[in-house]
C-alpha cells in the first residue's frame, strides 16, 4: 500500500517538475509575442541578440555534455579519485592545471562537469586549480608576447600556475577546517 502511495507521489512530483521546466520557455514566448505586437523592430533585435548568445554557448555546452557522457560511461569514480582525488599531491595539481589551461569555452558550462567530478571523488584543491588556470590561454600567448615580451609572459604564466597551486592547497585546508567545524 505504501509503495503505491510513493509511486503516486513520484508521478505528482514529476508532473510538477515538468510544469516548472516549461514555465520559463512559455513566459519567454509570451513576452516576445507581446513585444512583437507592440514594438516589432525592437523585439526582432532582442530575438537576434538572444539567438547569438544561445549559439555562442551551444558548442561549448555540447562539448561539456559529451565529456560528461564519456566520463560517465568509461571513467569510474575510483579512477578519478586516483588521478584528481584528495591526496594526489603535486601530480594531481599539475594535471588539473594542464586541464584548466587547455579547456575552452565559457567557464559556466564547465560547472556541471566539475560538480560531477567532485561527486565522483575529485578533490576541492584540484577543482580550484582547474578553475584558476582557465586564465592561461595558449592561443593568447603569442599576442601577449607581442605586446609585453617573452620574459613578462613566461613569468606571469609561471606565477599564475604556481599561484593556482597555492590557492588550491589553501582552499583544501580551509574546506577541511570548515568540515571539521560542521561535524
Amino acid at each position: 500500500m505504501s509503495a503505491l502511495r510513493m509511486e503516486s507521489s513520484k508521478k505528482v512530483r514529476g508532473t510538477k517538475s515538468a510544469k516548472r521546466m516549461l514555465l520559463f520557455p512559455v513566459v519567454v514566448v509570451v513576452v516576445y509575442g507581446i513585444l512583437f505586437a507592440i514594438m516589432p523592430d525592437k523585439a526582432l533585435l532582442g530575438l537576434k541578440s538572444s539567438s547569438n548568445v544561445f549559439l555562442s554557448i551551444v558548442k561549448p555546452l555540447g562539448l561539456v555534455f559529451v565529456v560528461m557522457l564519456v566520463l560517465n560511461l568509461w571513467v569510474k569514480p575510483a579512477h578519478i579519485a586516483k588521478v584528481l582525488g584528495r591526496g594526489t599531491g603535486i601530480k594531481g595539481m599539475l594535471l588539473s592545471a594542464a586541464a584548466g589551461i587547455i579547456s575552452a569555452g565559457p567557464i559556466y558550462v564547465w560547472y556541471p562537469m566539475l560538480k560531477d567530478l567532485k561527486e565522483k571523488g575529485a578533490g576541492i584543491p584540484q577543482i580550484a586549480v582547474f578553475l584558476y588556470n582557465r586564465a592561461v590561454k595558449p592561443f593568447l600567448l603569442p599576442v601577449m608576447i607581442a605586446y609585453f615580451g617573452w620574459a613578462y609572459v613566461a613569468i606571469l604564466t609561471a606565477l599564475t600556475i604556481l599561484g593556482s597551486i597555492v590557492v588550491g592547497y589553501s582552499l583544501g585546508i580551509l574546506m577541511k577546517e570548515k568540515e571539521r567545524l560542521l561535524v
